[in-house]
């Protein structure tokens, strides 16, 4: 896996007075549907909460069924299901919960209102672009979205169909085709530790 290191220059900050199991934070785990952002999150939320860190993960998927039911696929309902989780997450990370959320987020300017609210609070935000390619996407097909969608069975498929706007400054830019999910986890774990927050 490849590290954009240049989305990341000056992540070596002073070190922050509270210990690293006590700081909160959300990291935004963006990418097209199948590029590994879910399976990544749990990963990393496995091995964090091993080190005494409260972790909530923020599956867009059970965001949908509770939080977001009734929306559909508009510009107008992503953008809502997405800030509705941006306001979650930061209750949560403001609380001290390092909260990850592997959330496709297709426009820019709606992860650009979550990063807003995040700073307008004081809490951190670290948006982690999981850049995996739509053809190894599509080889994926997790959940079958890219085969119905060549079938003329749905359309909006983000990436495909429907635009997906790859973030340009991400805090992080992650490749994980070719790699284990363990060294992609490692890889997003030693970020954070650099952050302060691992």
């Amino acid at each position: 896996m490849t590290t954009d290191t240049s989305a990341v220059d000056g992540a070596a900050e002073a070190a922050p007075s509270a210990a690293p199991c006590e700081r909160g934070a959300t990291v935004w785990l963006t990418g097209l549907p199948s590029a590994g952002k879910t399976t990544l999150a749990f990963a990393l939320a496995e091995r964090l909460r091993s080190e005494g860190h409260r972790v909530e993960v923020l599956d867009g998927d059970e965001i949908r069924e509770f939080l977001s039911k009734g929306l559909g696929f508009s510009r107008e309902d992503r953008h809502t299901n997405v800030t509705r989780i941006g306001f979650v997450a930061e209750k949560l990370a403001a609380n001290g919960v390092k909260v990850l959320a592997p959330v496709i987020a297709p426009y820019a300017a709606s992860r650009a209102a979550v990063r807003e609210r995040h700073g307008a609070q004081g809490t951190e935000f670290l948006e982690v672009h999981v850049a995996t390619p739509v053809e190894v996407c599509s080889e994926r097909d997790v959940k079958g979205l890219y085969a119905k969608q060549a079938a003329g069975e749905i359309s909006g498929l983000t990436g495909v169909d429907d635009p997906y706007e790859a973030p340009e400054n991400p805090e992080l830019r992650l490749q994980t085709q070719g790699r284990a999910v363990t060294e992609s986890a490692a890889e997003l774990h030693t970020f954070l530790t650099t952050r302060g927050l691992a």
